[in-house]
């Protein structure tokens, strides 16, 4: 089983405003509601592949059985932990001349709450999955990761992550199994700037030092390198379409990768799968569809 972790899902209100003024009464020319938040866009890209998973995280109120319910709608299961006080997240994302965002707070986890997530994560078995991406609410101690790894260490249970910086370097001595900094996060990671193919191979080869199984690098239009267990690397130009929407993206990736590897156990196929899933949902409103993937990944 595939299991991910959205600690602080959201629901994303995403409205559309022809030149916005700001001190002024605007309307709307478009809106749309997404379950938000990187794990539970893995899921919905796993699910529309044909794959099972099952989301976990923490969810409040009336927005949190929202959440819920729109999981189920799009194909895959959950299995949150339900929280006290406060709501889930309603983010808005708003389209005009320029991109503005504001972002809920989400609600008030206990470590009673944290307690419960560590008891459903004890029941992953070998050969399962699990994706930890994201950010770390305010109200979790920010070594959540470390703690999740430590303590499925040595299980057989394969671990992907993606986060920036000292999240994801500090889980490197657990050997996740999939990380995907993006080639700015990279050089970031080692204080410098990358500005060649050659230069992030490098650096992905130091994270290989320091634990991690595969490293995959987003590099954006320029496409993506995989730095793989066994010493290759492999480069994917990017699908060609028009990109609508960034939201998710990185997310489809990397349930693209890791369905592309299960079916096959070909780090080729699973990063071209993933490159493919990427561009599916850059180039759509929502999560990339399986028939546009598929056309996608003919063309790479």
């Amino acid at each position: 089983m595939i299991y991910t972790v959205t600690f602080n899902p959201a629901l994303d209100y995403v409205v559309t405003v022809n030149h916005f003024t700001l001190g002024s009464v605007n309307r709307t020319v478009r809106e749309n509601i997404f379950y938000g938040g990187k794990g539970i866009n893995v899921s919905a890209l796993l699910a529309n592949l044909g794959y099972e998973s099952t989301a976990l995280g923490f969810v409040a109120g009336f927005t949190g059985e929202e959440i819920e319910r729109g999981v189920k709608a799009l194909g895959f299961g959950s299995d949150f932990i339900k929280v006290e006080n406060g709501m889930s997240r309603i983010n808005l994302k708003l389209k005009s001349d320029e991109e503005s965002e504001i972002n809920g707070m989400g609600p008030q986890i206990t470590p009673d709450d944290v307690r419960k997530l560590f008891e459903k994560l004890g029941r992953l078995t070998k050969g399962d999955v699990l994706v930890l991406s994201g950010s770390i609410p305010a109200a979790i101690d920010d070594t959540i990761y470390e703690r999740i790894m430590e303590r499925l260490d040595g299980r057989g249970i394969r671990i992907v992550v993606d986060a920036e910086k000292d999240l994801l370097l500090n889980v490197l001595k657990y050997h996740p199994f999939l990380i995907k900094p993006n080639n700015h996060e990279l050089g970031q990671m080692f204080g410098t700037e990358l500005s060649t193919d050659e230069e992030i191979v490098e650096y992905a080869g130091k994270l290989q030092d320091m634990g991690a199984v595969n490293v995959l690098v987003s590099m954006a239009k320029d496409g993506a390198i995989l730095v793989s267990e066994d010493g290759q690397v492999h480069k994917q130009a990017v699908a060609k379409g028009t990109v609508k929407n960034s939201v998710g993206a990185g997310d489809s990736m990397v349930a693209g990768f890791i369905a592309g590897y299960l079916d096959t156990g070909d780090y080729r196929h699973a990063l071209k799968l993933g490159t493919a899933c990427g561009g599916a949902t850059a180039f759509s409103d929502g999560i990339g569809t399986k028939d546009l993937i598929m056309k996608l990944f003919e063309t790479l």
